[in-house]
């Protein structure tokens, strides 16, 4: 049965603890909006959830059990990006890239939309499927975090510098 709070749909609703341990859902209309918990704790926590559900501690620090046997802190993947590395470079798709400069052949910079908090990240680089018959060649692509905001990328075939048609790359923090 549905609930309608006031003319607006604003309101709360206060759920009280059930006298068995039985299952209860709460289904939320697909609109905006925050669910906000009040009470004693005013926190969801992984028991109210389930076994090794998200959390977050007092710092902000994400950890789940993701089927490792522990729940441990989670390390995200701050920018990825899949770019075309030959002519005119261009993102294919990406999260939290603004652009690729194409600096010369075989080097780019990948440009971040938001900084990391310090240059400690690790970058990853790679050409994708299409690129392995020609790789297996010889080619060595590198990377490195430059700055907050840049990652630098070389591809290297038998010690010179190309172009590859297809570049990956994956930065973590």
């Amino acid at each position: 049965m549905p609930v309608k709070l006031n003319s607006t749909g604003g309101g709360s609703v206060t759920l009280t603890t059930p006298s068995t341990a039985t299952d209860y859902t709460a289904t939320f209309p697909a609109a905006t909006g925050n669910v906000v918990t009040t009470g004693s704790s005013a926190v969801v926590t992984p028991a109210m959830l389930s076994t090794g559900a998200p959390s977050w501690d007092s710092s902000g620090v994400l950890s789940f059990n993701s089927g490792y046997g522990s729940v441990a802190t989670a390390y995200g993947c701050r920018a990825w990006v899949n770019f075309n590395g030959t002519g005119t470079v261009a993102i294919r798709a990406s999260g939290n890239v603004s652009s690729i400069t194409d600096n010369s052949a075989g080097s780019y910079t990948v440009n971040l939309t938001n900084a990391l908090p310090d240059a400690k990240a690790s970058a990853v680089a790679s050409p994708a499927v299409a690129e392995f018959p020609s790789a297996w060649g010889g080619d060595l692509i590198n990377s490195r975090v430059i700055s907050t905001t840049q990652v630098e990328v070389l591809n290297l075939a038998s010690g010179v510098a190309r172009d590859i048609a297809i570049v990956n790359v994956a930065v973590f923090r």
